[in-house]
């Protein structure tokens, strides 16, 4: 048996002292740089990882359809993420930065699916292996798969929520009538105006309200589905007005300062923006930025191999970009009042639709004395 002197002991000890205070100061370090896509074909050809590692992210948020599941077999979901893990593209972006995660139904296991999911348990453990979770991870024994993080030093501090859409979500109600596409409706969705449904579930109501309670001076809230779009008659928080409704109302109450929404699902990227002033809104511009997809654009907006479409967004800013795409938000936190960029890319990396925010005009306060 070897032994240790005391002074080889302390300087062990000095040794995993300033690894851990190196690890927190990292840790402390603000982010800047955040890329987050949806819709993600396991089975194809995934290029456009390239340009998303070449913008050297600090966080990549996979919000949702993270794979095409749509299964009531495990072994059929961990096949199918084994196929996103052996993409080379996904796996260097793992080495690039933490790829923090959320789910949509596809990847849940049944296209449009909510808490009636019989598999949706064992579908919650099979998502965090594939994710890494540790094994003390809250998630490992909590109903549901919603997250949060705070990154950053006290005035820099960014706050990532990843919410569950599906665990908890009450059956969405269908019309039988048909809709005009060439009228910008589409969709087979209309609104479930039962008080008694939900999206989120009471438990992850009452979590998502003591987290925005937390100081963060922006705030980045991930939705698998729009929030703030309210026509179109697919997947869509509007599907339950109560429950958007409802949000808008604990973004007021929490006070909550320098909220953005992060969405997907719709193999279409935009930017919309509920106005302060809205019947609705929260004290200060809402914005929701949404990418999808990621490898896979959307069909219904295809013709003669050209890809363009006519749907209602009252909220919508600029145009609708229909190609493949990811999202990413960039933070200057340099400027006196920090200028946060919402944008669109190409599978390129080019930017397609950007909008420039500056911190104060996320502030209650502020929109109130304007």
């Amino acid at each position: 048996m070897v032994s240790t002197s005391p002074i080889c002991r302390a300087t062990v000890l000095l040794f995993i002292a300033a690894c851990l205070t190196g690890a927190a100061r990292a840790e402390e370090q603000p982010l800047e740089r955040i890329a987050f896509g949806s819709c993600a074909k396991q089975d194809k050809p995934q290029p456009i990882w390239d340009a998303i590692v070449a913008l050297r992210p600090e966080r990549f948020l996979f919000i949702g359809d993270n794979i095409y599941g749509d299964s009531e077999d495990m072994n059929v979901l961990r096949e199918k993420y084994a196929l996103l893990g052996a993409q080379p593209g996904f796996q260097k972006l793992r080495q690039t930065c933490p790829v923090l995660a959320t789910w949509d139904d596809h990847d849940y296991g049944k296209n449009d699916g909510g808490a009636a999911f019989p598999m949706r348990r064992e579908s919650q453990q099979v998502f965090l292996d594939f994710f890494q979770a540790p094994a003390d991870d809250i998630r490992r024994t909590r109903p549901g798969v919603y997250s949060a993080q705070i990154v950053g030093p006290p005035g820099k501090r960014v706050q990532i929520i990843l919410l569950d859409t599906r665990y908890f979500r009450s059956p969405l109600k269908q019309d039988v009538n048909t809709t005009e596409p060439g009228e910008g409706v589409r969709g087979k969705y209309v609104a479930n105006n039962d008080a008694g449904t939900t999206i989120l579930g009471d438990e992850q109501w009452a979590w998502l309200a003591d987290e925005l309670r937390k100081p963060a001076e922006v705030r980045l809230i991930a939705s698998s589905f729009q929030v703030v779009a309210d026509e179109h008659r697919w997947e869509m928080w509007a599907n339950f007005p109560h429950e958007r409704l409802r949000l808008f109302q604990v973004l007021r109450e929490t006070k909550a300062g320098g909220a953005v929404l992060l969405s997907g699902d719709r193999h279409l990227a935009e930017l919309a923006c509920l106005p302060a002033d809205d019947a609705d809104g929260i004290g200060y511009p809402l914005y929701d930025l949404t990418s999808s997809s990621l490898n896979a654009p959307s069909s219904n907006f295809t013709k003669a191999g050209v890809r363009f479409g006519n749907e209602l967004n009252r909220y919508r800013v600029g145009l609708t970009f229909f190609d493949c795409n990811f999202g990413s938000v960039f933070i200057d936190w340099k400027e006196a009042d920090p200028v946060l960029r919402l944008q669109l890319r190409d599978e390129q990396g080019g930017v397609v639709v950007q909008r420039r925010v500056r911190l104060s005009e996320l502030n209650p306060a502020a929109a109130k004395s304007s």
